[in-house]
Order: structure tokens, then sequence, then C-alpha cells
């Protein structure tokens, strides 16, 4: 599995293009930089069939519409976090001043845990609240693209509106319970691995 990394937006948030057949790709996030991002596909020559949001807020969706619009790909978001798509306000992009909103009009939810199809590959939709109730990570093969659930040696926030601290608890304890290792493309920093978050994170140690 072919995985690109950009880090796009306001906050630089990464955004991931994953390679899921020849020539054919889907992309987890994408925070802005609209153009960068278009020019990117086409530089590798690749088509976009799906944008995989792993939550709401507006550092991963802010390119999002812009690039639906000039590709026809698919958006997926969880149903809890489908409300921040078309709200400056609860997708936090009122937080930034002189932050343009940008609405997105047309887009698929999941509930709970689901999976998502893309030419060779499957990814599994793990509903892992707590950073907003809608918070997801997408597990493909042996790779983990955690948002902002799991970031390397941290977590994400639960302070905004719609956090939780228990409820990430809750889920950053899914995450430890997974058979094996897992290579973790977080949302925010450093690629990292399930095992290293495991013996030196220290908000998985506490659980």
């Amino acid at each position: 599995m072919k995985v690109y990394v950009l880090q796009l937006g306001t906050l630089g948030a990464n955004c991931y293009v994953i390679e899921t057949a020849p020539a054919q790709c889907v992309a987890v996030d994408i925070g802005g930089n609209a153009d960068k991002f278009l020019d990117f596909l086409k530089n590798k020559k690749l088509k976009l069939t799906k944008i995989l949001l792993t939550h709401g807020h507006f550092d991963h969706i802010d390119g999002v519409e812009e690039v639906r619009l000039a590709t026809g790909a698919e958006v997926y978001i969880h149903a809890d976090d489908a409300n921040k798509l078309e709200s400056a306000e609860k997708s936090l992009a009122t937080h930034i001043p002189g932050e343009r909103f940008k609405a997105v009009k047309e887009y698929i939810s999941t509930v709970g845990d689901s999976f998502i199809n893309d030419g060779k590959l499957q990814f599994k939709v793990m509903h892992t609240p707590g950073h907003s109730t809608g918070s997801v990570c997408y597990i493909c093969n042996d790779v983990i693209f955690s948002g902002d659930t799991l970031l390397r040696l941290s977590m994400g926030r639960t302070d905004f509106y719609d956090g939780s601290n228990g409820a990430m608890h809750n889920s950053l304890l899914r995450l430890s319970m997974l058979s094996g290792d897992y290579i973790v493309y977080p949302g925010h920093g450093e690629e990292t691995s399930l095992e290293f978050e495991r013996n030196n994170n220290p908000y998985m140690q506490r659980l």
C-alpha cells in the first residue's frame, strides 16, 4: 500500500493519499490548500474516488468541497460529526480570525463501525469518540489513520464543545487492545506505531 502525506491548511494538518488501484486513490482529510492537493493528483496521475474524514473540524475539512467539486469524489464522515460540514461554528472555523469556512454540500454518513471499499483495499471505520463525538479511525491492512484520536506520544484535545475525556479513554483503550502492531498515521505530527504508543504514550499507559 502506497501512502503519501501532505500538510495542508492553516494548521498544517496531515492529509494522506492512499493508492487503492493503478492510477486510483482515496484521501484521508483535506484541511485546505485545494489547489496544492489537486496539483499533487495531477502530477502523480491519480484519480481521486473517495475522501474519508476522520472528523469534522475545519483544519481537516477546509479543502474538501473544492476538491469534491473538481474530482467528483465521494465524501464520508461519521453521522455524529456530519453537522460540522455545514457549520463554521460547529467545525470550529470561527476560532481562527479570518478563516473562510467552506461548507461541504454532499456527503455520505457512516454509523458505528463499518467498512468502505475502494479498488483493492478495504478501510474499516472504527468509531473513536473523544476529540469529537463523531471522530473515527480508518484501519487498512496494518495501518491506522488515527485523525486526532491518537497522536505520537499524545492524544487529541478533549476540551472542545463535544469532546469527552471519558470517551477518549475508551477509544484509546479500544485501539490499545487491537491485536498486533500497526503503523499509525495521525492527523498532526509524525507517524508512529501502535506498539510504540502502547509502551511510551502517557495517555495509553494510564489505561
